[in-house]
């Protein structure tokens, strides 16, 4: 007897959501053949094993929560493997079964919370504690600011670019002793707090959360009790939907953002698009306008070199992306997914279009790798499908822009002589003011708009 043991399932996933067992007791087990649909906190992803036997038992079930190293299947006869299973995680890859862990210290005792500052108590702490990392080991050390402290921790006097990274990693700037001028807070006072708050905790992030010095992302004020008002509903968030709000609440937290707007006469473009779209559907795809806007946004790319890079706030550097890929957000019932198309600026408009059309349609069936939603350059959100007008998307960290595509419709626009009926596309560009400017954001975005216009420049110029 043995047991198939979950493998790890990807950087960074710690959990998933058990959708299906594919198996049932009595089944004669291959090599590589399926187990376990999950659902990770980033894609849903088939679990196979690298053992072969007969199930005599199935230790989990749909709507489990699992985790590697948990036990799944228990086997009779196995082969193949070594009694605990290295399946393949999200990407695909082979991995060995995690050893396990050792027991967690023993937790510092809460601390109790220094006094908070006026104009601190409306704002919400909006990351955890858990972000920081000690180079070293270092003594821990009590929560609690010694008393000598504590006249000028009460008032926390501290510059505005200090208060935003204790609000980013979720620090009370009111409990962190200043050693500046006057005792006045820096950042490195803010950085230091952390890390003996870390290392008194052992580490742990969920103690870390409960002292109060450290809190989740997104977690604020306990709700009302809403069935005082009438009847309700709860259901629990998806590991896709509790993935989306925490990733978009650092997004938005760590991103100065800024958007511009701006109109593409399209008219030229749609009789283009239109005439070749039976060409591009005999391939397996479909000309859309998503597909076009990939391929000016990977131009585009090209001639501002800023976009197409990431901000390395702790290495105080700029990051250059050498390769051009596009991400393309896509609505499901699951929530909002974001596969990425590889070397965009290589492939031409059919290429494009089938890709699109074969990356959206895993995205709805929820078979996307974590692999196929990574490293993008830019992303495009386009909601012209369903409407509006014009939209603020957030940018897709660690990415520095993003370009939102609302409904196109004809508009009447003055010639110099008359108004003509022409058909106008809304854009939205949002970037990152840390490295974007709004000349450059503009320029940016006239020179999309004006390769929407003119697609045969886009051809001329590549």
């Amino acid at each position: 007897m043995s047991e198939f043991i979950l493998p790890n399932l990807g950087d960074g996933v710690a959990q998933g959501d058990v959708l299906k067992v594919l198996v049932k007791v009595g089944d004669t087990l291959t090599v590589d053949q399926s187990v376990l649909e999950l659902e990770t906190d980033k894609a849903t992803i088939e679990v196979p094993s690298d053992v072969a036997g007969k199930v005599t038992a199935i230790n989990v079930k749909a709507g489990d929560k699992v985790k590697p190293g948990q036990s799944v299947l228990t086997l009779e006869g196995a082969s193949g493997g070594n009694g605990a299973s290295g399946a393949k995680g999200a990407s695909g890859a082979k991995t060995e079964a995690p050893k396990q862990e050792a027991a967690p210290a023993p937790q510092a005792p809460e601390a109790p919370k220094a006094p908070q500052a006026p104009e601190e108590a409306t704002e919400r702490p909006r990351a955890s504690v858990t972000n920081i990392s000690s180079a070293r080991p270092q003594t821990a050390v009590p929560v609690t600011p010694p008393p000598a402290a504590v006249s000028h921790v009460t008032s926390a006097p501290a510059a505005p670019s200090v208060r935003r990274l204790a609000r980013e990693i979720g620090v009370d700037v009111s409990q962190v002793p200043g050693t500046g001028p006057g005792g006045r807070i820096t950042q490195d006072d803010i950085k230091e707090f952390a890390k003996r708050v870390m290392n008194s905790l052992g580490g742990n992030g969920q103690a870390a959360a409960a002292s109060g010095a450290g809190r989740a992302v997104g977690v604020g004020p306990a709700l009302p009790d809403f069935a005082k008002w009438g009847e309700i509903e709860r259901k629990p968030m998806t590991g896709i939907r509790r993935k989306t709000a925490e990733h978009l609440s650092h997004a938005w937290n760590a991103i100065p953002h800024v958007t511009q707007f701006d109109k593409a006469d399209i008219t030229a473009l749609e009789q283009v698009r239109k005439k070749y779209r039976p060409e591009v559907e005999k391939a397996g795809g479909n000309l859309t306008v998503t597909a076009i806007a990939a391929k000016v946004v990977a131009s585009a790319l090209k001639v501002f070199p800023q976009f197409n890079a990431s901000v390395d706030q702790a290495g105080e550097s700029i990051v250059y992306k050498k390769y051009v890929n596009v991400g393309i957000a896509v609505d499901t019932e699951n929530g909002l997914l974001v596969p990425v198309l590889r070397n965009v600026d290589q492939k031409n408009l059919i290429q494009l279009s089938v890709e699109i059309q074969q990356l959206a349609e895993k995205a709805k069936a929820r078979k996307l790798s974590l692999d196929e939603m990574s490293g993008g350059s830019m992303s495009i959100s386009n909601l012209g499908g369903i409407g509006g007008t014009a939209f603020t998307p957030i940018v897709n960290w660690p990415e520095v822009a993003i370009l939102g595509i609302s409904r196109g419709g004809f508009e009447p626009v003055w010639n110099g002589k008359e108004f003509e009926p022409r058909q106008m596309l809304p854009l939205s560009l949002s970037y990152d003011h840390r490295l974007i400017d709004g000349a450059d954001a503009i320029r940016f975005l006239r020179w999309v708009a004006e390769a929407f216009e003119n697609p045969f420049a886009l051809t001329l110029r590549g």
